[in-house]
């Protein structure tokens, strides 16, 4: 039986270091003092530490995530001037730990893990990542089964690579909530393939939808067969391989898998979405003055619109470009989803 994780109960925090402005004039006069206003003024507008730590949670490698990371930190570096370390620690959780410890400036983390930084590590949600023109994603439901879950007729498109896909119930375009009538046929005894414990499309949104078509209080403890295959790809292969009947994963998480498994996309077909959920992004350490964040924010921005930060960006997380954080999502319906499981 899977047991669906509460949220983490994270120590208080150290608190802040005080930050010392002083100014001194040796002189009286005008001239004197517009000069050292105009030296007050600077530094107020660049208080940022000698050296930043910018968190990065592991994808399925983590020496090449170190090593993409530090080229991001590089031309951050370069942006802000001042040094930029990599941390690469082994979960969403050691990051929020990291930015509440003062271990972390800068973090990169999923929407669920962003709105558990700022609830429990006091960071500020500050941008998102743009895919494909978007800073939305689904979560989308995959079944071997279209025989019980589709209630229309499946249709298959055809890549530019020439791989066909399946897709029922208007799950398709990438755009939710998809297929809720066929959600409400799976039985809570079914086999399922979550996919990680942090995962806001492979669980939190997913597995919240499923509770609320079912009218079912807890999700954490409403579907016993759940169980978590590790990753999106690990998700997809589940259902191929028949050890769920259902499963989970980012849209779409099929054409990982595509080229080992050419027939992956018909045989493993999409049935239902979530609501939209805000891409992953970054947010920044609360115990940084407001400049500081701005000033981070801004240059991570910049660092986007150039071709060294765009490639960089992109080998991390395949990452298009970044967008100031929409907070209405985020205390919305990331909020609500995340507090299902508190």
């Amino acid at each position: 039986m899977i047991q669906f994780p509460k949220r983490y109960a994270l120590p208080a925090l150290v608190g802040a270091s005080a930050l010392l402005l002083a100014a001194c004039s040796s002189s009286g006069d005008a001239e004197s003092s517009d000069s050292a206003t105009a030296t007050m003024s600077a530094d107020a507008g660049s208080d940022l530490p000698d050296t930043l730590t910018l968190a990065l949670v592991p994808s399925d490698d983590v020496n090449q995530i170190t090593t993409d990371g530090e080229a991001l930190a590089t031309v951050l570096s370069d942006q802000l001037g001042v040094d930029v370390k990599v941390f690469v620690p082994d979960s969403y959780n050691a990051v929020v730990v990291a930015l509440q410890t003062g271990q972390a400036d800068i973090g990169f983390l999923g929407p669920i893990a962003m709105w558990q930084a700022h609830e429990e590590a006091n960071a500020s949600i500050v941008l998102q990542s743009v895919r494909y023109g978007s800073s939305e994603y689904v979560g989308q439901w995959l079944t071997n089964d279209p025989d019980t879950y589709c209630l229309d007729d499946v249709t298959t498109e055809t890549d530019d690579s020439g791989v066909e896909y399946s897709y029922c119930n208007g799950a398709t375009g990438g755009s939710g909530p998809a297929g809720a009538d066929a959600l409400a046929l799976i039985p809570e005894d079914a086999s399922i393939s979550w996919v990680d414990a942090t995962s806001a499309s492979g669980y939190y949104f997913p597995a919240t939808q499923l509770a609320g078509i079912l009218g079912i209080d807890d999700p954490s403890s409403a579907f016993p067969n759940g169980f978590f295959a590790g990753g999106h790809p690990q998700s997809v292969q589940a259902v191929y391989d028949g050890s769920a009947s259902i499963g989970v994963s980012y849209n779409d998480a099929r054409s990982n898998l595509a080229e080992e498994f050419p027939d992956v996309g018909t045989k493993v077909v999409v049935f239902a979405y979530t609501e939209n959920i805000p891409n992953d992004g970054v947010v920044v350490s609360g115990d940084l003055s407001q400049s500081a964040q701005d000033e981070i924010t801004q240059a991570l921005l910049d660092v986007a619109a150039t071709d060294d930060g765009a490639a960089a960006l992109s080998a991390v997380y395949d990452i298009d470009g970044l967008e100031a954080a929409n907070q209405d999502a985020f205390s919305g319906i990331v909020a609500s989803t995340y507090a299902n499981f508190g």
